[in-house]
């Protein structure tokens, strides 16, 4: 796999380090982000939504990445749009 490094939280402190970037042959973004709290991971595995079982599926994560890489998130986006 070869990763197109996006960006990272530009708030990044020591350990802290939100980051986006693109596979560009699978057209996937790739997130890391923190760890939600057991709560919140609770939340998530109740969430009911029409095509979307509850729980979260052992291959799957919840993560956390604060809103100010929003702007990040939609460069990816399109970068992962382009061909």
């Amino acid at each position: 796999m070869s990763l197109q490094f996006i960006g990272i939280d530009p708030n990044t402190g020591d350990g802290e380090s939100p980051t986006v970037w693109i596979d560009q042959e699978k057209r996937e973004l790739v997130i890391q982000g923190w760890k939600p709290s057991p709560e919140l991971t609770a939340e998530c595995a109740a969430f009911e939504v029409p095509g979307h079982a509850q729980g979260v599926p052992e291959h799957e994560a919840v993560v956390r990445v604060p809103a100010r890489m929003a702007a990040l998130i939609r460069e990816a986006c399109d970068a992962v749009e382009r061909p």
